[in-house]
């Protein structure tokens, strides 16, 4: 592997831009791709395969992007835009990655990461994970989202990595057995699909299986537990900040819990309820408004957005988000990039986006709407086929409702 990487990494260095991104689905191509721009110099910048033409003309765009790889190692130039940051501040933090995420305002932001704080990033989650190179690690994550703190930790510590490229319960089940894995790290709505597998073979070298990305169902922990005898512990990952929380103390006791944080990291419940979190690896800036790490944290600290609480014996539980973020099946979306598209069909006055509560997958977006006129309001199909065009597949509205009228704030704001 150590040679294609080499090999790419010749090819992109070629191509004078500072950022490269990758346009890859899961597979040894995309590590062997996002490990070559990496060498090269480039800072790395994924491209989620999901995304609608739109979204990923704004990636492109905000993070000034000289060059995309495909899926075949090919370069293919991008012709650069006014960018909204300055160049060498970017440079100046020697930044390894820059991706795409919820934060806490609603509002999508390209989280930059240096060389340095990856490292203390992989190194930090490590102490909790003690993944090493008898590991092999069962991989049904999409690499877009999950590669520079998964991935680049397995690689740094020796363990293997098994791709599974299917959902499917038996498929991952006969990888994992058939490689003999011993970690498994998946969302909720992974893990509930492995607990109804009804073949009862076992996974007798599962020894830690790792819940992350969205709130842990007490009945998937419980089916989980039942059908592997392994008890799967919820963590808090947070891609401004890392791994910092893992329940590994009490995992099948407390299976609603986050745990405690991981030796490198500090966690508070303050005043309100909201959890704030401070470690190694944090953000080095936002990029776009550009904001360097210090006009982030709050005194070193970082605000999730979460509230949260502490038991007695010193394990954390999340409630819920003090923000309107839409966890589908462990990727996030925003009510009002969903409203902005619903608002450019005509006949459509206001709209306001929630969450659904979903067994599958923990939450579905759903759009209420005030018509412009309520005696010929927009047709649903059509309100369908321009979210179909203009947004990734998940953050489709499973439901339009028509509403007389959408409550709002003494501001004039769409409550919430």
């Amino acid at each position: 592997e150590s040679d294609l990487v080499d090999a790419a990494a010749v090819a992109i260095a070629a191509n004078p831009v500072a950022r490269v991104g990758l346009d890859c689905p899961n597979g040894i191509a995309h590590v062997v791709l996002a490990l070559a721009i990496v060498r090269a110099g480039k800072c790395l910048v994924p491209i989620a395969s999901e995304l609608s033409a739109r979204e990923r003309e704004r990636v492109i765009r905000e993070t000034g992007l000289g060059a995309i790889v495909d899926a075949t190692g090919v370069v293919h130039p991008v012709t650069l835009g006014e960018i909204a940051f300055e160049e060498e501040a970017l440079h100046s933090l020697n930044p390894a990655f820059v991706r795409f995420s919820s934060g806490t305002t609603g509002t999508s932001k390209g989280i930059v990461l240096s060389h340095e704080s990856l490292l203390e990033r992989v190194t930090a989650a490590n102490r909790g994970l003690r993944i090493g190179p008898t590991d092999r690690v069962i991989w049904i994550l999409p690499m877009a989202h999950h590669f520079a703190v998964s991935i680049m930790l397995y690689l740094l510590h020796g363990a293997a990595t098994v791709i599974v490229n299917s959902h499917l319960a038996e498929d991952v089940l006969a990888a994992a057995r058939r490689h003999r894995g011993t970690v498994l790290y998946g969302a909720p709505f992974h893990h509930a699909l492995l607990a109804a597998e009804n073949s009862g073979a076992p996974w007798p070298d599962l020894r830690l299986a790792v819940s992350t990305a969205a709130r842990l169902p007490l009945a998937t922990a419980q089916a989980f537990d039942a059908r592997f005898g392994v008890p799967l512990s919820q963590g808090l990952g947070v891609i401004e900040v890392g791994l910092p929380l893992l329940n590994l103390a009490a995992a099948r006791e407390k299976p609603g819990s986050i745990g405690r944080p991981l030796p490198d990291y500090r966690a508070e419940v303050r005043e309100g309820g909201e959890l704030f979190l401070r470690g190694l690896g944090m953000l080095d800036a936002y990029l776009n408004p550009w904001r360097r790490r210090t006009e982030v944290l709050e005194d070193g600290w970082f605000r999730t957005g979460d509230l949260a609480e502490v038991d007695g014996d010193g394990d954390f539980h999340l409630l819920g988000r003090s923000h309107s973020v839409i966890n589908v099946g462990g990727l996030k979306c925003f009510p009002e990039e969903i409203e902005a598209v619903l608002a450019e069909v005509a006949g459509v006055g206001a709209v306001r986006v929630s969450g659904k509560e979903n067994a599958r997958f923990g939450a579905v977006p759903i759009a209420e709407i005030e018509a412009r006129d309520p005696i010929q309001p927009p047709k649903i199909s059509a309100l369908a086929a321009h979210c179909r065009e203009s947004l990734a597949r998940y953050k489709v509205p499973v439901e339009f409702r028509f509403v007389e009228r959408i409550p709002r704030t003494p501001s004039g704001k769409i409550q919430r």
